[in-house]
């Protein structure tokens, strides 16, 4: 059984950093694809940054060069380094992991199938 499990998040003065994790397990095999996504109140979930398994990486422009995502060499941790954040950041980050059948996204260009969720964990960016 897949579980994903994020943690991290906090509420920090705009320009302030965050570290997020995600602890990845139940693979046999790890998804060629890993991704954070966020979601804001009233506001669609967006993706945010995705990792390939040879660490390849796309972003959103909204994030493009101030996130960083990475991951450990035995992919059980995803990661995302969030730098000057603003308070327009502030979402519920979510962890996620392909799968089809799933919810088809395009990150940075890069679009496949994610259907493996964790629970979420707040940013919140006050200014």
């Amino acid at each position: 059984q897949v579980q994903l499990l994020e943690s991290g998040g906090g509420s920090v003065q705009s320009g302030g950093s965050l570290r997020l994790s995600c602890a990845v397990s139940g693979y046999v095999a790890s998804p060629e694809y890993m991704c954070w996504f966020r979601q804001a109140p009233g506001n669609e979930r967006e993706g945010v940054a995705v990792i390939g398994r040879s660490g390849e990486t796309r972003y959103a422009d909204s994030v493009k060069g101030r996130f960083a995502i990475s991951q450990d060499n035995g992919r059980n941790t995803l990661y995302m380094q969030l730098n000057s954040l603003k308070p327009a950041d502030t979402a519920m980050y979510y962890c996620a992991t392909q799968r089809s059948p799933g919810t088809y996204y395009k990150i940075g260009g890069l679009g496949t199938w994610f259907g493996y969720w964790g629970q979420g964990t707040q940013v919140t960016v006050f200014s």
